[in-house]
Order: structure tokens, then sequence, then C-alpha cells
């Protein structure tokens, strides 16, 4: 099982739309979401995946993580065993330095959110910043996927 190291911030301006090398379509849901697991079901591009997540291990920044393929009929099936909302969202990928941004454009309940996550090796890793990047909210639950689908950011 792999351990995802990852910071979060929020996004000022839309200049990653242009930094942007490709982007995608996602919508995904909670399974289930206890103690600070979950299991989730996404479609991205066309295809499905089933991801296991476990407690943060150091206030949000590293967190255990499984993942797997599975076909896309699965996926749809999947999503309809979710009981909260549905996250959609656009995530454009952006290089910057030795890394990539993922940066995710929210719709629906979720729409004005804009977020980027970066993915490291080491919790000190040195990272470059791209100029859209704003206030730093690793640990920050309400950011989460899972927090959106139960309190949107249209009811903050």
């Amino acid at each position: 099982m792999a351990v995802e190291i990852e910071r979060k911030f929020l996004v000022v301006g839309d200049e990653y739309r242009r930094m942007a090398y490709s982007s995608d379509r996602i919508v995904q849901g909670y399974i289930c979401r206890a103690d600070g697991n979950s299991v989730r079901v996404r479609i991205r591009d066309g295809r499905g995946y089933l991801t296991i997540k476990g407690p943060s291990l150091d206030g949000g920044l590293s967190r255990y993580e499984w993942e797997r393929e599975i076909s896309l009929a699965e996926a749809e099936d999947l999503l309809l065993l979710c009981r909260d909302a549905k996250i959609d969202k656009r995530r454009y990928l952006v290089k910057c330095g030795n890394h990539t941004y993922e940066v995710d454009e929210f719709y629906g309940d979720n729409e004005g959110l804009v977020v980027a996550e970066i993915e490291l090796s080491g919790k000190d890793e040195a990272f470059e910043r791209p100029p859209f990047l704003g206030r730093e909210v690793t640990g920050e639950a309400r950011y989460y996927n899972g927090h959106l689908t139960r309190f949107p950011y249209k009811d903050w």
C-alpha cells in the first residue's frame, strides 16, 4: 500500500487554464466513510476507478491510498451506492518545475471552488509555486472532496 503525501492550496485567478497541458472531467462519489477511512468510486475520462484511503497520518499531509482501475460499467453501478451528493469537477494538469499540480475546478453545488494539489515524495520536499497558488489548506477537512459531498461550498 502506498502512502500519498500531498499539499493542497486555494487557487487565485484562472491562469492555470492557460498553463495546463491536459484536463478531463471527473465524477466521483463515496460508498462509505468512517474514522478517516473512505471508499471512493470515480469516473475519469471514460474510465472507472475504485480507491480506498486510510486516515491522515499527520494532520492531512499524508495518508495510505490503494487504487485500481475497474470497468466503466462497474463504476457506474457503484456510483448508485453513493448516498451523498456526487463530486463533479474538471481537473487541469499543470507542470511546474519537477512537479505536476492537479487543479480541480468544481461544478454543481461546489461551483466557484478551485483547489490545487501537489503530490510529493517526502514531507520536506521543495517545490516551485506557480503564480495561481493561494493560501495553503492542507489538513483543512472542509476542502476534502468527501466533506464537500455533505457540506457543499455553496452553503459555506
